[in-house]
């Protein structure tokens, strides 16, 4: 192995199959363009070529494959939402996950390890009961615990009474799990390009044409590219893109910040979140400790870092994990969160005539990645809308018909 290892290094052959379409010049047309080539974009590319063998399409991006919001989560995947349908949505693509590893003959390192998301009011337990009892009614485990079955489920949980905001209950959602963010992009962006789609990476998207109601045409730093149809999939800078079009969306972004530890020995094995003190955490394979919470209170297109929130998700977390007083910070990072009024994402249709949105993500954008893909595709190969993503319209704004899970969030905003 060494030494085959040290041939392929020193030769000026390499076997290996190329995994993404060469850097090339834009065609001047092309049936769809997809703007984004994070998860959802790679993930609608991938489900047109495969499943309605649709392959001049290309997929814009203005930095790197999967250097957005993909790269700048957390990677937690979970179904437990509260209305009937944002379960039934996350639930399908909990599915879709579990063999995305066979799907793309390439590892993302999905481990099922469950959610336990923390009560500490007599309010929260009363919103648990309710969520345990929508997510059963539609397929998807999750229970209401009590403290000794939580203290079973995560032994090492500071379970004291005489804690700031004590621990009374529990939701348990045995469907959590994490993956590999990276990986899923890559994935998705391979098998698209084994079909024949084209991948642009630093190929920024400048302005958008409509004529007559219709689009026609992006205009690039690499110059213009009429096209048949655009699917916008910009999670950070969704309202943006669609000004470029004349279209208003009802989103506001804010930078959502995380951190991790250095690598310490397996100690946590379920994500853990506590929306009442505004954190969650679980350990990766590797050891690390990764730490989240809600979003920066102000909105900014900005990932920087902060101390205040470096120190406010460092005291959230020592109150449920006092052990990690002593652990080590490794990095601090932000990604940009579309927040909509409703806490529910903007998908399908838009006001312009064959301009498609994948807009308004918030925090879930990651777990609803395979669900996207599949579903977005069939909407631009077929014309016709998906039962399952017709709730996530934007007209329904304006219907006062929101699909509000801003109580199924995993760390509140």
């Amino acid at each position: 192995m060494p030494f085959g290892l040290l041939k392929y290094g020193l030769s000026n052959d390499y076997p290996a199959e190329r995994h993404f379409s060469p850097a090339g010049e834009l065609k001047k047309h092309y049936d769809v363009v997809i703007i984004g080539a994070g998860g959802h974009g790679t993930g609608i590319a991938y489900h047109l070529a495969k499943d309605h063998g649709i392959t001049n399409v290309a997929v814009l991006e203005k930095n790197y494959l999967g250097g957005g919001n993909t790269a700048r989560n957390t990677a937690v995947i979970r179904s437990n939402y509260l209305t009937e349908e944002g379960v039934t949505f996350y639930r399908e693509s909990v599915k879709l996950w579990q063999n995305l590893s066979n799907e793309f003959n390439f590892n993302v390192m999905m481990e099922n390890r469950g959610q336990l998301t923390l009560a500490h009011s007599d309010a929260a337990i009363r919103s648990f009961r309710w969520r345990a009892e929508v997510n059963q009614h539609l397929g998807v485990r999750s229970e209401l615990v009590d403290r000794q079955q939580m203290a079973e489920l995560v032994p090492n949980l500071r379970m004291s009474e005489d804690a700031r905001f004590p621990i009374i209950g529990g939701l348990w959602h045995a469907d959590g799990a994490t993956a590999r963010h990276d990986v899923v992009a890559w994935g998705y962006a391979k098998g698209a390009c084994q079909r024949g789609v084209e991948l642009h990476q630093l190929t920024e998207v400048q302005d958008i044409e409509v004529t007559q109601g219709r689009v026609t045409a992006v205009l690039t730093n690499r110059g213009r590219v009429e096209c048949g149809a655009v699917v916008q999939a910009v999670a950070g800078a969704s309202s943006v893109v669609a000004k470029m079009a004349g279209i208003a969306l009802p989103i506001h972004s804010y930078p959502l910040q995380a951190m991790v530890t250095q690598p310490y020995k397996p100690l946590l094995t379920p994500h853990v979140s506590s929306p009442h003190v505004h954190v969650y955490v679980h350990q990766t394979s590797r050891g690390e400790f990764v730490i989240g919470g809600g979003s920066d209170p102000y909105p900014l297109y900005n990932t920087r870092a902060t101390l205040d929130q470096r120190e406010s998700l460092s005291a959230a977390v020592l109150e449920l994990f006092p052990f990690l007083a002593q652990a080590r910070l490794l990095r601090q990072w932000a990604g940009i969160t579309d927040m909509t009024p409703d806490y529910s994402p903007i998908m399908g249709l838009s006001p312009i005539e064959n301009y498609y949105l994948d807009a308004g993500w918030g925090t879930w954008g990651f777990k609803a990645t395979p669900i996207c893909g599949v579903t977005m595709a069939e909407l631009v190969a077929t014309k016709r809308l998906p039962d399952i993503i017709a709730p996530f319209a934007l007209e329904r704004f304006y219907r006062f018909e929101q699909i509000n899970e801003a109580g199924a969030t995993a760390a509140s905003h």
